[in-house]
C-alpha cells in the first residue's frame, strides 16, 4: 500500500482503508437480512423498499423471521471492529438497530431492558418491538436504507468499536483479513462449501501450552466441530539468522500440538526472515503468509497475501486441501 505523502509529513489513513475492507464484508449479512424479508413477506422487493414502504406487522414480523432462524448454520456474520463475530440474535439487533438508531448497547439496550421489567414482554419481544417502532416512526427522515448508505454507518460504528478495544492490533489485521476470506466465498456460494457452518472463536485456543491468536470451527449438520483452522501470530523485531530459526522451532511446536485433522495457518511479521527458514515453513504449514515488516509497521492484510488467503480458504471450504498433519 502506497503512502501518502505531502511536504514531507506522512498522512496515510491505514485505518480507514482497514475499515471500509471490513465493512464491506457486512454485505453478505444485509442480503442475507433482505433475502429473509423477501421470504417471511413473499415479496420480490429489494430491502431498502420493504423497510420504507410495509406495514408495521410485515416488518415485526420479517424481523422476527431473522431473529428466529432455525436448523441452519449457514448464516454470513456481522462483527465488531476487531473482527470479532457476534452471536447471531446479537447480530440481528445490532444491524437493524444500525438501521435507525446510534449506539444500541450503551443508550437503547436499558431502554428495552426497562420497558421489559414494566411490561410481560420477553426480551426478544421487547427488542422486535422497538426496533419495528423505531423504524416505522423515523423512515420518512432516514429516507433510504440501500446498502451503500447503511455501509456508511457500519464504517462508523466499527470505528467506535474498535477505539473502545485497545491491544489487539495485530490480531484485528488478521481477523480482518480472514473474515474477508470467508465472507466473500459465502458472496460467491451463499454456502461454507462442504461444512454447514462456521464459528470464529473470540478467544485464544490453548492447546496444550500452545495458544493460537485466532481459531475457525468447521461444523457439520449437528453443528459439531469437524475440523479447525488454528492461526498463531507471530510478530516479533528480528534479524534473521539464528532468531529465525528459534521461530520456526516454536512454530514447529505449535503445529505438533494440534490434531491431525485441523489446519494450521501461520502469519509472521518480522524483518529479514531467513529464506531457509521461510521453505521450511511452507513445507510444514498448511498456509504461511510472511510479512517483512517491523510488526509496528503491520497495519494492513497486503493484497497479494489476500489473494492467497482468499484461495486457501476456499479450497478448504471446497475440500481441495486437506491437513498436512503433524511434522
Amino acid at each position: 500500500m502506497n503512502l501518502l505523502i505531502i511536504a514531507d509529513v506522512n498522512v496515510t489513513h491505514f485505518r480507514l482503508i482497514d475499515l471500509t475492507r471490513l465493512a464491506d464484508q457486512a454485505k453478505p449479512f444485509y442480503e442475507w437480512v433482505e433475502k429473509q424479508f423477501q421470504i417471511a413477506l413473499s415479496s420480490d422487493q429489494a430491502l431498502e423498499v420493504i423497510l420504507l414502504t410495509a406495514q408495521p406487522d410485515e416488518i415485526k414480523q420479517s424481523i422476527r423471521s431473522c431473529y428466529l432462524v432455525k436448523g441452519k448454520l449457514d448464516i454470513p456474520f456481522l462483527f465488531d471492529g476487531i473482527g470479532r463475530t457476534y452471536p447471531h440474535s446479537k447480530a440481528c439487533y445490532y444491524f437493524f438497530s444500525w438501521l435507525i438508531r446510534d449506539a444500541p448497547q450503551q443508550r437503547l439496550a436499558p431502554l428495552i431492558q426497562r420497558i421489559v421489567k414494566s411490561s410481560s414482554q420477553s426480551r426478544l419481544d421487547s427488542e422486535i418491538e422497538v426496533l419495528t417502532a423505531l423504524i416505522v416512526e423515523y423512515r420518512d427522515y432516514v429516507k433510504t436504507f440501500s446498502w451503500e448508505v447503511i455501509r456508511e454507518i457500519i464504517i462508523d460504528r466499527l470505528e467506535g468499536s474498535r477505539r473502545s478495544i485497545k491491544g489487539h492490533e495485530k490480531e484485528t489485521v488478521v481477523r480482518t483479513a480472514l473474515i474477508i476470506a470467508i465472507q466473500e466465498y459465502f458472496h460467491k456460494t451463499k454456502s461454507y462449501g462442504i461444512y454447514a457452518g462456521v464459528e470464529i472463536p473470540d478467544t485464544q485456543v490453548m492447546i496444550g501450552n500452545e495458544s493460537y491468536d485466532i481459531s475457525v470451527n468447521l461444523l457439520d449438520t449437528d453443528g459439531n466441530t469437524v475440523k479447525r483452522i488454528l492461526i498463531p501470530i507471530k510478530t516479533r523485531e528480528t534479524e534473521g539468522g539464528g532468531h529465525s530459526h528459534l521461530f520456526t522451532r516454536d512454530i514447529l511446536s505449535a503445529i505438533n500440538a494440534v490434531k491431525e485433522s485441523d489446519y494450521v495457518v501461520v502469519v509472521i511479521v518480522a524483518k529479514n526472515w531467513a529464506q531457509r527458514e521461510t521453505e521450511s515453513l511452507n513445507i510444514i504449514t498448511d498456509h504461511l503468509a510472511l510479512f517483512d515488516m517491523s510488526p509496528g509497521e503491520f497495519t494492513l492484510y497486503e493484497s497479494e497475501a489476500q489473494i492467497r488467503l482468499n484461495t486457501f480458504i476456499a479450497n478448504v471450504f471446497d475440500g481441495i486441501v486437506i491437513p498436512k498433519g503433524k511434522s
